[in-house]
């Protein structure tokens, strides 16, 4: 592929699969009494598979594989409308190309194990609230790893699949734990069962523009970073023989 936007296009797109199909297959796994993983073991699966994807795609599309991710760097012009249009539909193509899979597999009765729907004691406001305080995290992990030359690059794929891991810790058994309206959207939309969707498409891309416009206001403007990495590399020498020819 010599555009581009096509690698990006398909880079999104398999790792949107990815990351949909592996950690919704543990759900269904985990609903099996003779393969009993645990929560704790699926927030694992998803925070293993999240930095798999990303590490594979981080050079070629920025490693989103998350609408809440794409949107939010756009609204911080870290991402052009063109590539984020190509990059939702990306996205969403991926998560139901993963949940037809799943299906197909599994068969329908186990993929509505894997739709994300919050416990009953929750109101939708928590609900909501809780996606978007999750996913503002999340994003701020990836604008501060991914997208900041001055960030530990090259550590990305670390830090967001642990800031998935500890989301979905403590959201997992109260939301499922999505951040991410494609993995929401697509085992709802091949299951049939949209309740409560809308609360998976609002929460994560609120909380996604929260969280990359949080880290935009704390980033360090490249001007100033690259005077400090200048000022860094000049010796205490150089600096004596500068005040003498002053």
């Amino acid at each position: 592929m010599s555009n581009p936007l096509v690698r990006k296009f398909g880079a999104e797109l398999i790792g949107t699969f990815g990351l949909v199909f592996g950690g919704c297959a543990s759900i269904i796994v985990n609903g099996d009494p003779h393969n009993v993983l645990g929560p704790i073991l699926i927030a694992l699966s998803f925070g293993v598979v999240i930095a798999i994807m990303v590490a594979a795609t981080l050079h070629i599309s920025g490693g989103h594989i998350n609408p809440a991710v794409s949107i939010g760097l756009w609204a911080t012009r870290h991402l052009p409308t063109r590539d984020l249009c190509v990059y939702l539909l990306a996205q969403l193509i991926g998560a139901i190309l993963a949940a037809l899979t799943l299906l197909a597999i599994f068969g329908h009765t186990k993929l509505v194990g894997t739709v994300t729907l919050p416990v009953s004691s929750l109101s939708a406001i928590q609900a909501v609230s809780i996606e978007a305080v999750a996913t503002a995290f999340l994003v701020f992990v990836i604008a501060a790893t991914a997208t900041d030359g001055q960030g530990v690059g090259k550590l990305a794929p670390f830090a967001i699949g642990a800031a998935i891991l500890v989301g979905a810790l403590w959201a997992g058994p109260l939301t499922g734990g999505s951040f991410n309206p494609a993995r929401s959207i697509g085992p709802a939309l091949v299951a049939g069962n949209f309740t409560d969707l809308w609360m998976y498409i609002v929460g994560p891309i609120v909380g996604g523009i929260i969280g990359a416009v949080l880290y935009q206001l704390i980033r360090q403007p490249a001007e100033r970073a690259q005077a400090e990495k200048l000022s860094a590399d000049v010796t205490p020498r150089e600096i004596a023989a500068a005040r003498k020819r002053r």
